[in-house]
């Protein structure tokens, strides 16, 4: 598997462990973003930098918190 990076988690991350969160990973042409809760290699989506802004932006407009 490809290195992806240095996993960074939410601040929305919750108390204790923080294990109920999005962890993510910036890279010079990538974003990637996973779900801590679940088997983090599993589950991971990999968005160009390029389109990763109008993602949450649409998130945002739904009422959707981001940190």
């Amino acid at each position: 598997m490809t290195d992806l990076g240095t996993w960074h988690k939410s601040s929305y991350s919750g108390g204790g462990d923080g294990n109920a969160c999005v962890e993510i990973a910036h890279g010079p042409t990538r974003i990637s973003v996973r779900g801590s809760r679940t088997t983090p290699a599993s589950a991971t989506l990999i968005f160009r930098t390029a389109v990763f802004a109008p993602f949450l932006d649409a998130l945002k407009s739904r009422g959707l918190k981001m940190s």
